[in-house]
């Protein structure tokens, strides 16, 4: 299993991952917009012995206010049915999280399970003050500051870009 930074040739591959993972095509297509749009800031796969991924997860930019804080949001995040339980999404995040920090990014916003992702260190963002457009979602939008005073001095509603209005 190798964990790196997606490539082109992944492209194919992660859309097959993401229709396989979910409901609907709308994660997979959420994907595609953001690569389409400039605005996919990191995707993380994890891949077999033949280049197959088995794991994914994407990250794009968020703005407070419509301002840009280099924070970034954590979605989709996909593991193979078959990898479940091995630790290959904490192992996404984590290698995520490394590589946003050494780009300099601040904050990685999700929107998910609290218990799944609180084992990460992720907490609820309304402990900031910050919240996103989707009532009901208190609980799980969170957040994981990469500096310290990620969160000086700021409050308000974060926006995803526009590919989420589809969702």
């Amino acid at each position: 299993m190798l964990i790196r930074t997606e490539i082109g040739v992944d492209a194919a591959s992660i859309d097959s991952l993401l229709r396989r993972c979910f409901d609907d095509s709308a994660e997979a297509e959420l994907v595609q917009q953001l690569r389409e749009d400039g605005l996919l800031t990191l995707g993380m796969v994890a891949t077999d012995d033949e280049g197959q991924v088995l794991g994914y997860a994407a990250f794009s930019p968020v703005t407070l206010n419509d301002e840009d804080k280099g924070w970034v949001v954590l979605a989709p995040l996909a593991v193979d049915e078959r990898m479940r339980g091995d630790g290959l999404g904490k192992k996404l995040i984590y290698e995520g999280m490394d590589a946003l920090n050494e780009f300099g990014y601040s904050a990685i916003f999700v929107l998910g399970d609290p218990m799944y992702y609180g084992r990460y260190g992720f907490a609820p963002a309304a402990r900031h003050q910050l919240r996103c457009r989707w009532p009901g979602s208190e609980a799980a939008f969170q957040v994981y500051p990469l500096a310290e005073l990620a969160f000086d001095g700021v409050q308000g509603q974060i926006d995803f870009s526009a590919p989420f209005n589809r969702l």
